[in-house]
């Protein structure tokens, strides 16, 4: 009886040393999001966010693809911080368009012009 009962309690010491260690998985969107502009074709607009301002193109909205994705490039998306931003936007020195607008983090604000 001794020896069974060493060995369980052996087993049991054995068996609690034979862990794999703490892991810790960390996700979540990044710390930044994005805006694009859209219109019935594509062309060169000057964007003021904030105090900084930008020169990108629209991308052209073809209505018969509203759920196509968009092809994000540094010629139609700015970067920007989650949060509350002022947007003018300028095409030709006429102002198109002026809006205060939110955006979360790791998400695509989509504005029609």
């Amino acid at each position: 009886m001794k020896r069974i009962l060493i060995a369980l309690f052996a087993a049991a010491l054995l068996l609690t040393g034979c862990g794999v260690g703490s892991h810790t998985v960390v996700s979540g969107k990044p710390d930044e999001a994005a805006v694009i502009f859209f219109d019935d074709q594509a062309y060169a607009v000057d964007v003021r966010i904030d105090n900084n301002t930008y020169r990108v193109k629209t991308v052209k909205n073809s209505d018969y693809k509203k759920k196509r994705n968009i092809k994000k490039t540094a010629d139609n998306m700015i970067v920007v911080r989650p949060g509350v931003h002022n947007v003018t936007v300028r095409r030709k020195g006429r102002v198109v368009l002026e809006q205060r607008i939110f955006v979360s983090a790791g998400d695509t604000k989509v504005i029609n012009l």
